[in-house]
């Protein structure tokens, strides 16, 4: 999504959040952090890594206006002036503090920095960073005393995996500024993204190839699993990836001719779509421009092995959709009072 290359930090502060349902205090910071080189080095990459394999991206939400996110607000402020990050991150990590309304919300570091050099879709543009750090890692420290050398344990930052953060890009569209979010402590959906960021998907053909494939796992699991089984299930998702790797554009009545074979199963898709958008709170659009790179993530996702309950699992290609239904057979052994799967094939691997 982004690439990294010629960016650089141009400013960056550290203070810590406490947690508002255990009554723990915020502490802050008054001065931006001085980086050594070796720090700068390690900071940078630990910081802008997660974002550079995103595919999807967010934009600011709000029930009545977008001027009135918090977030958004306070990334314009730092955008206007980057003198105004020492108050204006204190701000952030009171908004923060305000969302902590569970016991499981962890206390941590809290790093807002401000980045330019950032490249975006060909350009090169400036961007507002927060993280946050929940989890610390234990490591030795040696030391010499008494022409002895002997080892403590100490607690720091794991500079290999970022918990939160979200980068606000300055540039955006009609929706407004492009935020990335990256969430690796995912124990609570709502707080980060939901709560204290207030994001939603950009509406575009992104979200839309998501939507829809998101829409046909979860009817897969639900309905075709439920009534028809595993083996079922499992040739609809494969028939699925096949249809968006064969178009580039996606219309959703030629999907529901070529995937369905009876009238009662689109009505069933239909019956279930109504459903998914309402508690998703999505719109399934009716024609879109097939992304690939969402295509290609959320494929590696799907799982087709049928696991048996006799510790035997049988593992399916995505790729070749008709392979199931050619040299699968299912069927029921009336002696062993048992289900059974057969296998047709000319030469073992």
């Amino acid at each position: 999504m982004i690439n990294r290359n010629k960016a650089s930090i141009l400013k960056c502060i550290i203070h810590k959040v406490g947690n508002k349902h255990n009554d723990t205090k915020n502490a802050f910071s008054e001065n931006e952090l001085q980086f050594d080189e070796e720090s700068y080095e390690l900071m940078l990459p630990f910081l802008l890594r997660p974002f550079t394999s995103l595919v999807q991206s967010h934009r600011f939400n709000h029930h009545a206006n977008i001027e009135l996110n918090e977030i958004n607000a306070y990334s314009k402020e730092i955008f206007s002036d980057d003198n105004a990050l020492v108050e204006t991150s204190k701000n952030i990590v009171k908004h923060l503090y305000e969302q902590s309304t569970s016991a499981q919300i962890k206390t941590g570091d809290v790093i807002v920095a401000y980045f330019d050099g950032i490249e975006y879709n060909e350009m090169v543009i400036d961007a507002v960073g927060i993280f946050k750090i929940e989890n610390k890692s234990n490591f030795f420290q040696t030391y010499l005393e008494n022409n002895s050398y002997d080892v403590i344990v100490q607690k720091g930052i794991n500079a290999k995996k970022l918990d939160k953060g979200c980068l606000i890009l300055n540039t955006g569209d009609t929706e407004g500024k492009v935020v990335l979010t990256v969430d690796n402590n995912n124990y609570d959906a709502a707080y980060w993204t939901d709560k204290f960021l207030n994001i939603k998907y950009a509406d575009d053909y992104n979200s839309h190839t998501q939507n829809y494939i998101s829409l046909c796992k979860e009817f897969s699991t639900e309905v075709i699993k439920t009534s028809y089984g595993s083996q079922e299930r499992n040739n609809f998702l494969a028939k699925t990836i096949d249809f968006f790797k064969e178009n580039e554009v996606v219309n959703i009545e030629r999907f529901k001719e070529e995937i369905f074979e009876e009238d009662k199963h689109i009505d069933l898709f239909e019956s279930y779509k109504k459903d998914f958008e309402a508690e998703q709170n999505v719109v399934i659009r009716n024609q879109f421009d097939v992304s690939e790179k969402v295509l290609t993530k959320e494929k590696k996702k799907i799982k087709t092995d049928i696991k048996l309950d006799t510790h035997i699992q049988i593992k399916l290609d995505i790729d070749a959709p008709d392979a199931a239904s050619e040299h699968l057979e299912r069927g029921y052994d009336e002696d062993k009072k048992m289900h059974y799967y057969k296998v047709y094939f000319n030469a073992e691997d």
